[in-house]
């Protein structure tokens, strides 16, 4: 199927939602055309569950009536219906690094993002009170009330309530600084993570910046003076079209990308296989130390072993013709074990993913938003 949408899709959520924004950012890429509603709450919750069987944002309404949820899962369903200038790399050595960003800017990037929102005054005002007057616009309460509600509802659920405690907040924005140190060296050599035109891999980081990094009062002031680059980057994607997809990407790995790998294999990696450990105990939350930062009673996830599973998936699929032939070692493989990647990915035997677990996304999820052990 080549054709757009007849008319524009329906993109219900937020306009200072993370994963809004990363969606937003994906339909402009690729010149599909939708239209942003703001989700209505609590009523929609209930609809929205029996729809895709979750309620979160956002989810995105087809013309011919079903609606979708999961952005890395619409991605790849949109990318079969229109594969006009796909965000995926031919090449599977880059096209790998696209699925380990996107999942890395998804399921780590968000809790920083999140903190600067909630912990800081500054944010939580701004924050409450547009998401009061937008998504909550329709609760019979007053707005300081309905603002105490959300801030409440938000630390308790991913922030403090998330395993980030008064201690550990240097370590999570020391590690954001590495990251904004890391990306403005990206983007002094180039334009996009990959090369002169964006891929998964920026789409996958507007998540954090484009509608929390780089609009939040504090991490937006901390980019204006020290990673400069990288919110002209935020600016660059969410100005691009189908015509911004000419130009070449990157010849080889270079050594800011096999940077970020290792960044990637030393915390969120590491999380990841923690998360493991848990669910098979029947853990509810557990433990995990990254980077020196002890993340305290932090939530297990089911789907975040799903997410481990799916980047095991896409090795084997950008690799089985190496497997197939029998070579010892792929040119990915070796980057993925230089970067420490490798051993994380594999490190964890008889992951205990549910039955079918997710195979009904984008239309329908099972354990997304969902506790491991509920």
């Amino acid at each position: 199927m080549s054709d757009l949408p007849p008319r524009p899709l329906k993109l219900r959520g937020s306009s200072i939602s993370y994963f809004t924004g990363k969606m937003e950012n994906y339909f402009r890429l690729k010149g599909i055309p939708y239209q942003l509603e703001a989700m209505d709450f609590p009523s929609e919750v209930k609809r929205n569950r029996e729809r895709v069987g979750v309620s979160q944002m956002p989810v995105v309404g087809l013309s011919d009536g079903r609606w979708m949820t999961d952005t890395t899962k619409m991605i790849q369903w949109f990318e079969t219906e229109y594969p006009q200038n796909p965000v995926v790399p031919e090449d599977p050595v880059l096209a790998y690094i696209c699925y380990l960003l996107e999942d890395w800017a998804d399921e780590w990037w968000w809790r920083p993002a999140m903190h600067y929102r909630w912990y800081y005054e500054e944010g939580a005002r701004f924050a409450s009170g547009h998401l009061a007057r937008e998504v909550a616009s329709a609760l019979p309460l007053p707005l300081f009330i309905k603002r105490q509600m959300l801030r409440r509802r938000q630390r308790s659920g991913y922030t403090s309530g998330d395993g980030i405690a008064k201690g550990t907040v240097a370590g999570v924005e020391a590690d954001v600084a590495t990251l904004f140190v890391s990306l403005e060296r990206i983007f002094k050599s180039r334009p996009f993570l990959l090369g002169d035109y964006p891929t998964l891999a920026d789409i996958g980081f507007a998540g954090p910046f484009f509608r929390h990094f780089a609009l939040d009062p504090i991490p937006l002031q901390i980019l204006r003076h020290t990673a400069p680059r990288t919110l002209e980057w935020v600016m660059r994607l969410w100005n691009s079209n189908p015509s911004s997809v000419q130009g070449l990407l990157v010849d080889g790995v270079p050594d800011d990308i096999r940077e970020l790998l290792r960044h990637m294999a030393r915390g969120y990696l590491h999380y990841l296989n923690a998360n493991v450990e848990a669910t098979k105990k029947g853990d509810a939350r557990f433990t995990a130390t990254v980077d020196g930062v002890t993340y305290r009673q932090a939530r297990s996830s089911q789907y975040r072993i799903w997410c481990l599973d799916e980047l095991r998936k896409h090795y084997r699929r950008l690799t089985q013709t190496e497997i197939e032939k029998g070579q010892e070692a792929s040119d990915l493989e070796c980057l993925l074990r230089e970067t420490g990647i490798w051993e994380s990915l594999w490190a964890e035997t008889n992951l205990p993913l549910h039955e079918d677990q997710e195979s009904r996304l984008p239309f329908w999820a099972d354990s997304k938003m969902i506790k491991a052990n509920e």
